[in-house]
């Protein structure tokens, strides 16, 4: 008895380790799809983790036809053209002041499986105005050492007293299978990161469901989508080095002018909504506004879960925003004293946009609220609207308010379409029909301050530059 105990004990608690196989030994655990930083304020920022079977994606699989909707026959994911699948197992985050002698480390917390083996970790503690470093660590089981390190930076918010120049970046549409190095992912982020922008903003269409390659109409399918995008080595390092800021909309949720109810496939809308939230580190309240010191607030809607479907006639009662947010932006804007105020949308609210489309406040089924908003922005002091979701880059003036609105493009050339510059109207004051992204330069100079909105191309060209001083 004294003999047999122990081994029934051993065998019980080998077997009940994540990852364990009795009489074996767990497997190592990797991180191929980085980590990113996003959230962040003045005091607080989340941690995103993932554990991966392999420590790169496998760049040997099998391909996707266009025309699949499933895996192939006899086929896993692992075996797929750039899949990174999860594996089970606990990561920990240590994190510190840039220059500290001592990393704060918070416990060890293992990774859920339901959610494609994400871990999220939320920092509390952080002061403003300060560069931080970030080490996350993995392990396969409960106990023992780690088997995967990758380490990160950030900078908070400086404090709303505080005059201090900022720059972030601005993308949308970032389709996996546009993407313009097939080895590396989207050129953008390489030319982004050596901007080195205090933040970054994602307007949304992060991955596309409903485009081939797989159709990902399963939630493993649309697992698969962030997995191939986010092993792609320009995307990982950019994210391990910049803070991001994640916004959603139709294609990332399920399928393209999607509203509250339009699954797609076996792709329900509330899972659509879940596996943004998991994969960015969405808060359970998606609009958010964060201020990054005197002279710049942004503002971040949700223009997807509170919306009323395309098909409903144009009245008071239609909205993309709903009446609670729209309430919370228009009171969170007129309380704010900061010297430039930016509304950054996933969806134009100014335009043009092509007559044919009926699903954002530049359209005509949305005329009502768009005419409501952008009033209001008109009354409001160094205002600016930034937008996504149109896959050509422009600056165009509303002719009846005077807003200004500043579309980023998509982010690579095979994205761009849906207008020609030849039909270049009097809105405009820039056009293009390329990819790229848009830069946003914050700063104090002796004319006083002012805000630079640059619009550049995928090989890091400046195309146009835009500069607007404080009134």
């Amino acid at each position: 008895m004294k003999t047999t105990l122990p081994l029934i004990a051993l065998i019980l608690i080998a077997t009940a380790l994540p990852g364990w196989t009795q009489g074996q030994k767990p497997h190592a655990v990797f991180m191929a799809t980085g980590l990113k930083v996003t959230e962040v304020t003045a005091t607080t920022a989340t941690v995103w983790t993932r554990l991966t079977k392999n420590p790169d994606r496998n760049r040997t699989g099998t391909t996707f036809g266009k025309d699949d909707e499933s895996l192939p026959p006899g086929k896993k994911l692992e075996d797929m053209i750039d899949s990174a699948v999860g594996a089970v197992g606990e990561v920990q985050v240590r994190y510190g002041a840039k220059g500290t002698s001592k990393l704060k480390v918070l416990p060890w917390m293992p990774v859920d499986a339901e959610a494609d083996f994400i871990r999220q970790f939320k920092l509390t503690d952080l002061n403003p105005g300060t560069a931080y470093e970030v080490k996350v660590e993995g392990r396969p089981g409960n106990s023992g050492k780690a088997t995967v390190s990758l380490n990160g930076q950030f900078r908070t918010p400086p404090e709303k007293s505080q005059a201090k120049e900022i720059s972030f970046t601005v993308v949308t549409g970032q389709d996996y299978g546009r993407r313009d190095d097939p080895a590396n992912g989207h050129k953008i982020f390489q030319h982004m990161l050596r901007l080195a922008p205090n933040f970054f903003v994602h307007t949304g269409d992060v991955v596309y469901y409903d485009k081939a390659f797989p159709w990902a109409k399963t939630v493993e399918l649309a697992h698969y989508k962030w997995q191939a995008t986010y092993s792609m080595p320009f995307q990982r390092e950019f994210h391990k080095n910049v803070a991001s800021y994640f916004m959603r909309d139709d294609h990332d949720i399920t399928k393209n002018d999607s509203w509250p109810g339009r699954d797609y496939g076996e792709l329900t809308w509330e899972a659509g909504l879940r596996i943004f939230e998991e994969q960015t580190g969405l808060p359970d309240l998606p609009y958010r506004t964060i201020r990054w010191g005197k002279d710049l607030q942004i503002w971040l809607p949700e223009g997807r879960k509170y919306r009323s479907p395309n098909t409903m006639p144009d009245g008071p009662e239609k909205s993309i925003w709903g009446k609670t947010q729209k309430q919370w932006l228009f009171d969170s804007v007129k309380k704010s004293d900061t010297t430039f105020r930016i509304l950054i949308s996933p969806t134009p609210i100014v335009g043009p946009d092509r007559g044919n489309k009926n699903d954002n406040h530049a359209n005509i089924g949305f005329t009502h609220e768009g005419d409501e908003i952008r009033k209001f922005v008109s009354q409001q002091k160094n205002m600016y609207l930034v937008c996504g979701d149109r896959h050509w880059q422009y600056v165009s003036v509303d002719p009846k308010t005077g807003v200004t609105e500043y579309s980023c493009g998509p982010t690579s050339n095979q994205h761009a379409g849906g207008w020609k510059e030849s039909n270049r109207s009097p809105m405009h004051r820039y056009l293009k029909v390329k990819g790229g992204f848009l830069r946003v330069v914050v700063k104090r100079t002796g004319d006083g301050p002012q805000v630079a909105f640059q619009h550049y191309g995928v090989d890091g060209q400046i195309y146009h530059e835009d500069i607007q001083r404080a009134r």
